[in-house]
């Protein structure tokens, strides 16, 4: 059984919590195709109203938070350190974060103000990122990955798991 997160921190829109969300989430070493196909299950699931979580990585998590802004729909970033912009990482995505808050979504994380992000952080936060969604997709993901984890605790949590196993076009 996971064990939910004590506190959690948060800037941007509480209320986007409440909202039906989907996790988006794969592998950092994205292929072209595993870029259109987030941007394609993205797309649709926010024009079906669903807000979009994932965890502000470089590779399939960017382009699922970038998909989600880019047709006017919300997204949740859950972070492996605190959510003020000195300690967002990658430090590349720190104009991404701001978006996605001023767009009316939120960062969250479970990490006080200025921890910095260590590697045992990003695993725990899986269970967040599984924990606020009624559903998770896995686009391109490594038998061992952080994508295959938060699909764990998305199962043990009771909620659909849904991978792309081949070509979609």
């Amino acid at each position: 059984m996971p064990v939910p997160p004590k506190l959690l921190y948060l800037t941007g829109q509480a209320d986007c919590l409440t909202l039906p969300s989907i996790a988006v989430v794969g592998s950092r070493a994205m292929t072209p195709y595993g870029a259109a196909v987030c941007r394609y299950v993205v797309e649709h699931c926010v024009r079906a109203g669903f807000a979009i979580v994932s965890g502000l990585a470089t590779g399939i998590d960017a382009v699922a938070h970038e998909t989600t802004l880019l047709h006017h729909g919300i997204t949740i970033a859950v972070l492996g350190g605190g959510t003020d912009e000195a300690v967002i990482f990658p430090a590349a995505h720190r104009q991404l974060a701001k978006r996605i808050v001023t767009a009316g979504g939120a960062l969250v994380s479970e990490y006080p103000s200025n921890t910095v992000a260590l590697r045992h952080h990003f695993i725990a936060r899986n269970r967040i990122l599984a924990g606020l969604s009624l559903a998770t997709v896995i686009v391109e993901a490594a038998e061992r990955s952080g994508a295959i984890n938060t699909a764990h605790h998305a199962l043990e949590a009771n909620r659909p798991v849904f991978a792309v196993p081949g070509s979609i076009f």
